[in-house]
């Protein structure tokens, strides 16, 4: 069978011969020491604060250390596999180890895609790899194309998001091997789904970090972000680092692409951004399949994701739209807190903007912020826009992990699910969407001591005054806030769940069947708003391939249905002249029979 492995300037790397050779950038220490096999083995300085050392006969899954002139034990940065804990002793990880059963896969194209992003703490009882493999069959029977998995990087503790990693190259211990995440990332392709993951390069988690111990190079301290100092992009090792980590899971892991979070956090006085430097080497390196890079981005930025002459993405595919969420969730709940309050004066008009022409804000002030946000985005084709009316940060950054449906009900959740997935923009769903779920997803850590403390605090203080937030907050610590997070597998097969995984199903076959064929040549400039009043959009959008429509109403006044020309492919509840609250009617218009 194939292999695949991605060779870092960083860490324990197997050589031809079968040797190892470990490397290290520790500029901050005078000695290094390699404790492996129950050896101690002083490692080689070679200059400019790296260390190295070869050594023979090392076993795969040996545990390894690092150890320094004071005594302290480190794991290695770039570790490939954890024994267990972040601070435990590192394993020697042969890549070869891996079988890989479907080494043939070459992808899927991007204008099919159907996000599904889900957690593998709580997406299954047994929060591991193994286990989510057993779902791969439902997801595939749905519609799912894509799967998008949170971050995995080894962070403190056994339960967490993944935002706090901070050995970004090894997978975490308690989810399973890099083996076990190589089987489903493996068994996904055997379906015909693609897996993305979500890769944090903007800050490292606050246990469990030993680079400003080793190398306080790597960060600019004069520089801050919401975690701490910001990552020094511009000095050769930490580049390194960060560049490679895209590489490596996509190679060594066999991925279909990574989202890349919090962008706008990763500040690089380089001359060339790492960003775009990362974007080219993949496109460059790796040709042999498609590779779906998106971002997330709060500044609604156009020049990461250019389209060349043929439609093609030369650097990122795709941004995350908070926008879409977020004028969605002040039109389905009413709740114009915090950054909601961007959104609060006349939703609809907004919704129908982001549907035609990509992002709310292009240049406008921010009421939140009082700064100018965005830049035009009319030009972007439709497919460049991830959109999402709830995802795992919009809600579990609710205090008490809110879903939709538990804020805006069932039937306008239906609504808002509808045009979600019958839209031109690439959709995705949360874990649990797709058959009604009301389990929250709250944050959950486990930490302890001191940091458990400030975390607890903190989260509690970020609530103060934020609306439906007046209750306590739970403790992200206490083990119980993350089991209540875990997706309930009973609830598909009530007659509720039955009921909504139908209705999702229905929704992701008509997308496969007619809207998805009009995406290949989609281009900007596309959408236009035909009318919007309170609770009431409607939009349509000119393809080369054919005319899209969509109506949809969650106001309590009926609306007139305006000329929205082809054949109706959906209506819900059904169709009439009117529109009365919790309806949706899309049209599509081909020239040809539907």
């Amino acid at each position: 069978m194939e292999f695949r492995s991605f060779e870092k300037s960083w860490g324990a790397e197997i050589k031809a011969d079968g040797s190892v050779l470990f490397r290290l950038w520790a500029p901050g220490q005078q000695q290094i020491t390699l404790r492996i096999a129950e050896g101690d083995h002083p490692m080689h300085a070679m200059g400019e604060g790296w260390y190295e050392l070869q050594l023979s006969d090392i076993a795969h899954g040996t545990p390894y250390h690092y150890l320094l002139a004071d005594g302290t034990l480190v794991p290695d940065p770039a570790s490939r596999a954890q024994q267990s804990a972040v601070n435990g002793p590192s394993l020697v990880i042969d890549p070869r180890h891996y079988v890989w059963q479907h080494p043939n896969w070459r992808g899927r194209p991007w204008e099919e895609t159907v996000v599904y992003e889900l957690h593998i703490g709580t997406f299954t009882p047994e929060g591991t790899f193994q286990a989510a493999i057993k779902k791969l069959p439902e997801l595939k029977a749905l519609g799912i194309t894509m799967i998008e998995v949170l971050p995995v990087s080894q962070f403190g503790g056994t339960r967490g998001w993944g935002y706090d990693g901070v050995l970004l190259y090894a997978p975490q211990a308690s989810y399973g091997s890099p083996d076990d995440f190589k089987a489903f990332v493996d068994a996904a392709h055997a379906h015909g789904l693609s897996v993305v993951l979500d890769i944090v390069l903007n800050h490292f988690g606050p246990e469990g970090n030993y680079l400003p111990l080793l190398a306080p190079a790597f960060f600019h301290q004069e520089r801050m972000t919401p975690w701490g100092a910001g990552i020094a992009y511009d000095v050769d090792a930490a580049r390194r680092y960060i560049i490679e980590a895209p590489l490596y899971w996509l190679q060594e892991f066999h991925l279909d692409g990574l989202r890349f979070d919090a962008i706008d956090q990763i500040e690089d006085s380089s001359s060339k951004h790492a960003l775009i430097e990362i974007a080219e080497r993949i496109r460059r390196d790796i040709t042999d399949r498609p590779i779906h890079l998106t971002t997330e981005d709060c500044r609604n930025v156009t020049f990461l994701h250019p389209r060349d002459k043929q439609g093609n993405a030369p650097l990122f595919t795709g941004e995350w739209n908070d926008d879409f969420h977020n004028a969605i969730h002040v039109f389905a709940t009413g709740e114009t807190h915090a950054y909601y309050q961007d959104f609060a004066d006349v939703p609809e008009k907004l919704i129908a903007r982001i549907l035609t022409e990509g992002f709310a804000y292009q240049g406008e002030i921010s009421p939140q912020s009082g700064q100018r946000r965005g830049v035009p985005s009319a030009g972007q084709p439709p497919v460049a826009f991830v959109d999402f009316i709830q995802n795992h940060d919009q809600v579990g950054n609710r205090a008490q992990g809110d879903r939709l449906i538990t804020l805006a009900g069932t039937e306008r959740t239906k609504v808002l699910l509808a045009t979600l997935l019958l839209s031109p923009h690439i959709p995705l769903l949360f874990m649990g969407e797709e058959f009604g779920e009301t389990n929250p997803f709250l944050f959950f850590t486990d930490f302890h001591g001191d940091l458990a403390k400030a975390v607890r605090e903190g989260r509690a203080r970020e609530f103060t005054g934020h609306a439906g937030h007046d209750s306590d907050v739970p403790d992200p610590n206490d083990e119980q806030t993350f089991i209540r997070s875990k997706l309930d597998w009973n609830k598909p097969h009530s007659v509720e769940g039955k009921a909504w995984l139908a209705f999702t199903q229905s929704l992701l076959q008509l997308r496969q069947r007619h809207i998805v064929p009009l995406l290949g040549s989609a281009a900007g400039h596309s959408g236009k708003v035909v009318k919007t009043a309170k609770g009431f959009v409607a939009v349509s959008w000119s393809f080369p391939a054919g005319e899209l429509s969509i109506a949809l109403n969650i106001g309590k006044t009926a609306q007139p249905l305006p000329a929205l020309p082809g054949e109706t492919i959906f209506a819900w509840p059904q169709e009439s002249a009117s529109l009365p609250q919790h309806t949706i009617v899309v049209r599509l218009n081909t020239g040809v029979s539907a």
